[in-house]
């Protein structure tokens, strides 16, 4: 049975809820655990869920949102936090719909897509702040970011693998 697009809208719109409320857990309480700004990507399963139920445009809505909203909420809305994370989710979502399309494994569409967002924000940093030496950094967060991007794949495989059970 094909779901209303009333339905739908409520679905996507708890979606972006439930990914901005992650993203602003994260970057509050966890956000300094890990060293050189290594996060764990926790707003990175509800993208992934989103699109394996929904599609690709709502994959994008819920990203976009969540940037937004998110740094529009922490009041960094346009400034250099802002544009690292979209610089961030633009990359990874662009790996995320190459992956879904090659049908590649929830874990690996993770990994593929924690590197690009790391590889997102750090490209941001060195265009748009002049800082060709952050390039640096970039050993260490991939070193985070396949760890990081195989528990997102975990947890989102099982929460997807609940959620059809629904």
């Amino acid at each position: 049975m094909k779901m209303s697009e009333t339905k739908r809208f409520v679905y996507v719109t708890m979606l972006c809820a439930m990914a901005i409320s992650l993203n602003l857990f994260e970057s509050i309480y966890i956000g300094n655990i890990f060293p050189f700004g290594i996060r764990i990507g926790l707003a990175n399963i509800i993208a992934l869920i989103t699109i394996e139920m929904f599609g690709i445009k709502e994959m994008l809505v819920v990203n976009v949102m969540r940037v937004f909203i998110g740094n529009l909420i922490r009041g960094l809305i346009f400034g250099s936090t802002f544009w690292i994370a979209l610089g961030g989710v633009v990359l990874s979502s662009i790996a995320l719909i190459i992956t879904h399309k090659l049908k590649s494994s929830l874990i690996f569409s993770l990994v593929v897509c924690s590197v690009m967002h790391s590889l997102g924000q750090v490209l941001v940093v060195i265009m748009f702040y002049n800082q060709p030496r952050m390039i640096a950094i970039m050993p260490y967060l991939l070193l985070g970011s396949i760890p990081m991007g195989v528990i997102t794949g975990i947890v989102s495989k099982n929460a997807l693998r609940l959620m059809k059970k629904i």
